[in-house]
């Protein structure tokens, strides 16, 4: 009896592991893709001051892990940030990564050409707090860009 109760507990423990540890690691791109998709739908349903501020609540549905939202103006300025509030309200245009990359500019030109797109360039890591490469995935919506990222 008792090995046949050890056996199951192995088992359960088993068959529900890949739950336990699906969110460990790094966000990926499709996940990066999933989360814009549907900070743009819950800004679309609800507005842009609930939108805005649930997306910059670091305990909220818009942050996983090192994943997380950010949307700028289509002049630079961040109406809000998932990782920094301190960040929201402030226009970012001239801002540049370690290698010169004017990346805020970039996007905004980017949204305005495209809509919808992927950027590379290099930002800091919230989890690890170390300058990483980072891939962007944007998507324009009216006047501001929602963007979410990975770090490769």
């Amino acid at each position: 009896m008792r090995a046949h109760l050890t056996a199951i507990v192995v088992l359960s423990t088993l068959a529900f592991a890949p739950f336990a540890f699906a969110k460990e690691g790094n966000a990926t791109a499709a996940e990066a893709t999933a989360m814009v998709k549907k900070g743009v739908a819950f800004i679309k349903a609800n507005g842009k001051d609930k939108g805005y501020t649930e997306i910059s609540n670091k305990a909220g549905q818009f942050t996983d892990r090192d994943l997380y939202l950010v949307v700028y103006g289509l002049d630079g300025t961040v109406h809000a940030h998932g990782a920094n509030e301190k960040m929201i309200g402030k226009n970012l245009i001239d801002l540049k990564d370690v290698d010169g990359k004017a990346f805020v500019k970039e996007r905004v030109e980017l949204a305005q050409a495209k809509g919808t797109f992927w950027q590379d360039y290099k930002f800091t890591n919230p989890v690890t707090k170390k300058i990483e490469p980072k891939s962007m995935y944007c998507e324009k919506l009216n006047d501001a860009v929602v963007c979410g990222g990975i770090y490769k």
